[in-house]
C-alpha cells in the first residue's frame, strides 16, 4: 500500500510551485486547511492562482495567503465580503487579479474536472459581463454558456478523519468545497484532524475515496491563530 502519510508540513507541500493553480477548501470559516495554508506562506510561494468560495476574511484562509504576497489571482464567488479588506486593498491597488464565478458554476466546473469532462453548459450569466469572451450553445431554444472545467495543479483539503489509504470524512459544513476539490486537482494534499485505523471508517460514510488523495498530514483539532470567535 502506498504510504500517503507525511510527518511534516514541509513534506506535505513539497510539490507546490510558484504559479500553480491551488484549490483551497473551505466555505466561510468552515473546513479551511489553515495549517497547510501556514506552510504555503512559510515557503514564500508566489503568483499562485487561488480557487475558493471567497477571498477570505480577517487574516484567515485565503486572506492569509493574500496578506503574505502568495497570490497573483483569485477565482471565487464572493470577493468583497464584509471582512475581506486585505483582498479589497490589493485588488484596488492592482496587485491581484480576479475572476468571479457564480458559486454553483464554480463547484460544477471543478466537478467536471474531477469527472474528466471538458466543461459544462450553464444558463447563469447569459447576457451579462460574465459571458464576455465565452462561447454559447443553444438547446431546445435555451442559450447556455460553455463553461470550461476548472482543474487544479494542487488541492489543499481539510478533513476530520483519514485512514491509511487516504479515505476521508468531513465534519459538518466542512463538506462544502473540499470533496469536489479533492477530485479536481492533479495532486491532493489533506490536512486531517485525526487518523484512524484501516477499516474504522464505515464505507457508507466515506465522502472522498483514497484514490483521490496523494498525501495527508495529521494536525489534531486546533483553533486557528488569529481567530477571535467561538471554535467547536
Amino acid at each position: 500500500m502506498k504510504q500517503k502519510k507525511v510527518e511534516t508540513i514541509e513534506d506535505a507541500l513539497d510539490r507546490i510551485s510558484d504559479g500553480d493553480t491551488v484549490l483551497v477548501g473551505g466555505f466561510g470559516f468552515s473546513g479551511i486547511p489553515e495549517k497547510l495554508i501556514d506552510g504555503v506562506c512559510e515557503r514564500g510561494l508566489r503568483d499562485l492562482t487561488i480557487v475558493n468560495n471567497s477571498s477570505g476574511a480577517q487574516k484567515l484562509g485565503v486572506a492569509k495567503l493574500l496578506h503574505n504576497g502568495c497570490v497573483g489571482k483569485v477565482i471565487c464567488s464572493f470577493p468583497w465580503g464584509r471582512e475581506s479588506k486585505i483582498f479589497t486593498d490589493l485588488y484596488e491597488a492592482g496587485k491581484v487579479d480576479l475572476e468571479i464565478v457564480p458559486q454553483g458554476i464554480l463547484a460544477e466546473r471543478m466537478r467536471a474536472a474531477g469527472a474528466g469532462l471538458g466543461g459544462i453548459l450553464s444558463p447563469s450569466g447569459v447576457g451579462t459581463e460574465i459571458a464576455e469572451g465565452k462561447s454559447t450553445h443553444e438547446i431546445d431554444g435555451v442559450e447556455y454558456l460553455i463553461e470550461a472545467a476548472l482543474p487544479g495543479d494542487i488541492a489543499l483539503v481539510k478533513a476530520t478523519k483519514v485512514d491509511p489509504r487516504g479515505n476521508l470524512i468531513y465534519r459538518l459544513a466542512s463538506q462544502n468545497m473540499n470533496p469536489v476539490m479533492a477530485m479536481a486537482a492533479k495532486y491532493t494534499i489533506v490536512e486531517a484532524d485525526e487518523e484512524v485505523a484501516l477499516g474504522d471508517l464505515d464505507p457508507e460514510h466515506i465522502m472522498t475515496a483514497g484514490v483521490f488523495v496523494d498525501r495527508y498530514y495529521v494536525t489534531g483539532r486546533y483553533k486557528p491563530d488569529g481567530w477571535d470567535g467561538a471554535w467547536s
